[in-house]
């Protein structure tokens, strides 16, 4: 195994542990102590949102069907990063990917565990919210903003080489 694919599993089980810390620290403590929502800023509060959905609450369903396809989708996009990850020669992309699989392993464990993922930051600006996130929804997004940024990068570097 090369160091870049060890680093990239070290991102994403530094992801996996906070995810699940994060959520076992809300649900269990926060939560039990102070009933959601919470404000904490005026920018910043805790909600408490059960995803059934993929992002933003898409394709919701209270259906088994759909919590069991969309665990089964989680896990063959993992398993398809982790093979990338194997292949992988640069620093950014490996722990970039290391964040996207640490995340969907966190969301899918919800799934498994409750039947939904928890969602509980709210961001919101002049009277607009963001969808409700977790730790997992955020590193899949860096994660995923990350490779996008390389590959825009990678592209003018190769092209300005040749």
């Amino acid at each position: 195994m090369s160091r870049l694919t060890r680093l990239g599993l070290v991102a994403a089980l530094v992801i996996l542990l906070a995810d699940q810390a994060s959520k076992w620290l809300i649900l269990e403590v926060v939560f039990r102590q102070w009933p959601p929502p919470i404000e904490v800023t005026g920018f910043f509060n805790l909600v408490m949102v059960w995803n059934r959905g993929v992002s933003f609450g898409m394709l919701a369903s209270d259906s088994d069907t759909t919590r069991w396809l969309l665990v089964a989708l989680a896990l063959a996009i993992t398993a398809g990063l982790g093979y990338w990850l194997t292949r992988i020669d640069r620093l950014l992309p490996a722990l970039s990917i290391g964040l996207v699989i640490g995340g969907a392993i966190g969301n899918v464990i919800d799934r498994l565990r409750f039947g939904a993922v928890a969602d509980f930051f709210d961001v919101h600006v002049l009277g607009y919210h963001w969808p409700a996130f977790n730790v997992a929804d955020s590193a899949i997004t860096v994660g995923v903003c990350l490779l996008l940024v390389d590959g825009l990068f990678e592209r003018k570097e190769a092209s300005a080489t040749r």
